[in-house]
């Protein structure tokens, strides 16, 4: 079975690949992917976030894991800070996060910050990333979906289209061990294309996602 085909069959049945453009809602539950692993999906795609090359490693890193880290925040290169006054607490890696939705308009850029900076090997395109998540949106303020409400974490090859494109640009970089808030814009979502009625046509989606580990399952 090829790395593509394993990932969807290891992913959560609601968040699976769906094979056309189009996205639907399975039952009330998220689908995070949006487009069908191609036949050369262990190509990285390409990102327009400007994540600088220097702080993406090689790929076919080991697997390596972390738990319980804190510490203070970091800015990702290449990409928008988040305000500090729209920030998630950090709390502690491989604790369910508490997530902030920000009052007021929001941006039209994606957005990032490390609120725990990782210590770990780095997610680099290409790779099988395993991470754990809390979605909110910011239209209904309200959380969306939740890797913490299944008890498990989220295996996904990073940079080849198996998740939204927000994902793809916002998780690139992290350090296992890490905890990263990303602010995704419509047009790096969803879309007018709701995929369930917890998420609003157009919505910006706030995400705090740790990296568990990278490799070829979740622990």
């Amino acid at each position: 079975m090829s790395t593509c085909a394993s990932n969807l069959a290891a992913m959560p049945r609601h968040l699976r690949l769906m094979k056309r453009a189009t996205l639907v809602a399975t039952g009330t539950a998220l689908l995070l992917a949006t487009a069908a692993c191609s036949s050369n999906s262990s190509t990285p795609s390409s990102s327009t976030s400007g994540v600088a090359s220097a702080n993406i490693a090689s790929p076919a890193a080991p697997t390596t894991s972390a738990s319980g880290s804190t510490g203070t925040g970091a800015a990702v290169p290449g990409i928008t800070a988040i305000p500090a006054a729209d920030l998630s607490p950090a709390g502690t890696f491989g604790t369910r996060p508490t997530v902030t939705v920000p009052s007021g308009s929001p941006p039209s850029q994606l957005e990032a910050w490390d609120l725990i900076a990782g210590t770990g090997a780095t997610a680099a395109a290409g790779e099988t990333v395993n991470v754990q998540y809390d979605g909110y949106s910011w239209t209904n303020r309200k959380e969306f979906d939740a890797s913490w409400n299944r008890g498990q974490a989220l295996s996904f090859s990073l940079g080849v289209g198996q998740v939204i494109k927000g994902w793809d640009e916002g998780v690139a970089g992290m350090k296992v061990g890490g905890r990263r808030e990303i602010i995704i814009p419509p047009r790096l979502a969803y879309g007018a294309q709701s995929p369930t009625s917890a998420i609003a046509p157009n919505d910006t989606l706030i995400f705090v996602v740790d990296l568990v580990s990278i490799g070829s399952s979740s622990p």
